[in-house]
């Protein structure tokens, strides 16, 4: 499954089936998303043609929409990572790395992982609602093409400044908790662009959403905010983490959101719940870590020579 317009599809054609090949594996079924159908429709013909794995390689829209096709099935997802943000990818440790996405469904290692749940949308990494949709938003393409994920702190910067949402969450079944917030994040695993891990308890087959309400108000409390997260302090100033299965987020106006790295259409509400043990994906290793991006170095390294064995031939 590729986006054609992320990637060279012939070169990519060219290097998938020659790696498969050279660990024995059967020439893949190939499809290309549209503009009509960014990849939901092919994924599920993929599905339906009795594969065992799917390849996915475009930004963060293809794979949302794969994984919403293969959410409840047996077929595995394998990442093919390309664009800038692509936030699984990142919790994979496989930010931009063809090579290493491919030798990781070859070397086998598959994890049942949950899956969020918003609008009848799902999602494996992460929803959001305000500040972080804005940043997303405010972040051109052509930015991102130049200087990669850097672009998106191009987007926050444009809104450091902007007022806060007056925000009700309810957790699981228990009272509203009423905030001033910039913005609040459902979770499933806990990095996000450029690989910064602001979720560090968060894991991906544990059964539960973590929530994080970030409520920065001035440059400074933002400062401490990032230097908490980049440090892995227990305590980040200006953020409070929940545990749920169900979390209902609403605003006193229409906020910007998004799945996945994927905006969606804003609205005063977003409604996550978890669902269990839903998606089979390619992990460097099939390790209980709450971190999926155990093993990436080494499965980087033996993809990149398998890779260059093919071309060399």
């Amino acid at each position: 499954m590729v986006n054609p317009t992320k990637v060279d599809a012939a070169q990519l054609r060219t290097t998938v089936t020659g790696a498969l090949a050279d660990a024995g594996w059967p020439e893949p079924l190939w499809y290309e998303t549209t503009v009509e159908d960014p990849g939901r429709g092919q994924a599920q013909r993929a599905v339906e043609a009795g594969v065992e794995v799917v390849f996915v390689c475009g930004g963060d829209g293809t794979i949302l929409s794969c994984v919403n096709a293969l959410a409840g099935t047996e077929v595995a997802m394998a990442v093919l990572p390309v664009g800038t943000g692509n936030l699984l990818a990142a919790n994979l440790g496989l930010s931009g790395d063809v090579a290493a996405g491919i030798e990781v469904a070859i070397e086998r290692g598959r994890r049942l992982l949950d899956v969020g749940v918003v609008d009848n949308q799902v999602f494996t990494v992460m929803a959001g609602m305000g500040f972080d949709a804005q940043m997303l938003a405010a972040t051109s393409e052509t930015t991102k093409a130049r200087i990669g994920w850097p672009a998106y702190l191009v987007g926050a910067v444009r809104h450091l400044r902007d007022r806060p949402m007056r925000v009700s969450i309810r957790i699981d079944n228990k009272p509203p908790l009423r905030r001033r917030a910039r913005t609040v994040l459902v979770a499933n695993v806990g990095r996000l662009q450029g690989g910064v891990r602001l979720l560090a308890d968060a894991e991906p087959d544990d059964g539960y959403l973590d929530v994080a309400i970030l409520t920065p108000r001035t440059i400074g409390q933002w400062a401490q905010l990032l230097w908490g997260v980049i440090n892995r302090h227990k305590r980040v100033p200006r953020m409070e983490v929940f545990r749920c299965q169900r979390v209902q987020i609403t605003s006193n106006r229409r906020q910007p959101r998004q799945l996945d790295g994927d905006l969606i259409t804003p609205d005063k509400a977003l409604r996550a719940h978890i669902r269990p043990k839903a998606l089979w994906l390619c992990v460097p290793r099939p390790a209980e870590a709450p971190d999926l991006a155990v093993d990436a170095e080494s499965v980087t390294e033996r993809g990149a020579r398998r890779v260059e064995r093919v071309h060399g031939e």
